[in-house]
């Protein structure tokens, strides 16, 4: 680590310490050259995978925009903001899980599916019609026989 007093590379560790939420590393340092002590923190970088549109173009995972497609599938249904916090945590996880660097966001729409499923077989229906451009009544009947599978 590099001495921000006096730029020297040669620094030593004097304490580590956890933060409290266990989430974090304080470390004190000391600069061999100039004697000076400062405080470094370490902790862990979860970045999740760039979404990869169907077009090609990339963006960030945004949950927000998630909890949208929740929001928008959930509407009018008893689903539980809860249960949808569960939900998008879970997606989230999962997407960190994989460490990749890029995932398609058929992936990610898959997993919403999976999770709209196990809450509520309307908001699955509608979420799928829009995901999967239903174009006839004959793809609803699909998916609800899926359901009832």
């Amino acid at each position: 680590m590099k001495c921000p007093f006096c730029g020297s590379l040669d620094t030593q560790v004097i304490d580590s310490r956890a933060n409290e939420a266990g989430d974090a590393i304080r470390r004190r340092r000391r600069c061999a050259a100039c004697d000076k002590r400062f405080t470094t923190w370490e902790t862990a970088e979860l970045r999740p995978p760039q979404i990869v549109k169907t077009n090609g173009t990339r963006e960030d995972f945004s949950e927000p925009k998630l909890r949208e497609g929740f929001r928008r599938a959930l509407h009018k249904r008893p689903v539980s903001t809860e249960l949808v916090d569960a939900a998008v945590d879970r997606i989230r996880q999962r997407l960190l899980t994989l460490g990749e660097r890029e995932i398609p966001a058929r992936a990610v729409g898959e997993l919403v599916m999976n999770e709209l499923k196990k809450l509520d077989k309307v908001a699955y229906i509608r979420f799928a019609s829009v995901y999967r451009s239903f174009q006839d009544v004959e793809d609803f009947r699909d998916v609800i026989r899926d359901i009832d599978q």
